[in-house]
C-alpha cells in the first residue's frame, strides 16, 4: 500500500474514532445476513436508533454486568440444584 493511501486510511480511522464509531466483523448464517444489515441500518438511523436500541436492550439484556457476582445474581437460576456433594475424597497413600 502506498504511503499516501496509508495516511488517508489512518486519517479516516481517526475521524471514525473521534465520532465514536468502531468497526466490527461478524459471521452469521447467510439467511440472517439481511436481518443483521437491517438492524445495523436501524441503529445508524437517527429516527429509528433510539427505538431499536431500547428494543434490543429489552430483548437481550442491559449490557455488561458489574462483575461476576452481579452476573450470577442476574442469571435465571430457577430449578437448578446448586448444592455440592461434600465428598472429601480418599486418603492419600504416603
Amino acid at each position: 500500500m502506498a504511503t499516501a493511501q496509508k495516511r488517508a486510511l489512518a486519517s479516516y480511522r481517526r475521524r471514525l474514532k473521534r465520532r465514536g464509531v468502531v468497526r466490527l466483523e461478524v459471521q452469521v448464517h447467510k439467511d440472517d445476513a439481511p436481518l443483521v444489515r437491517e438492524i445495523v441500518n436501524a441503529l445508524a438511523d437517527p429516527k429509528r436508533g433510539g427505538e431499536a436500541r431500547s428494543l434490543l436492550r429489552s430483548g437481550f439484556g442491559a449490557g455488561k454486568a458489574a462483575g461476576l457476582k452481579a452476573l450470577l445474581a442476574a442469571a435465571p437460576l430457577g430449578g437448578i440444584d446448586l448444592r455440592r456433594n461434600r465428598d472429601v475424597g480418599r486418603d492419600p497413600e504416603l
